[in-house]
């Protein structure tokens, strides 16, 4: 299992599993880059620390 990454706009940790991820609210993020995703549910980027592919 992945480390959880934090996210800087909501203050709140990030579960991930690929280039997805849910917060403790239960919303799903999309990675877009190593350190922006985006949320599905609204459609606003947020800042995440460093989220680099598990491969990697």
């Amino acid at each position: 299992m992945s480390k959880p990454l934090f996210d800087f706009d909501d203050g709140d940790f990030l579960f991930r599993s690929g280039d997805t991820a849910f917060d403790s609210d239960g919303n799903m993020m999309m990675r877009m880059s190593d350190n922006l995703a985006m949320d599905m549910d609204s459609g606003e980027l947020h800042l995440t620390f460093s989220w680099d592919h598990e491969d990697e």
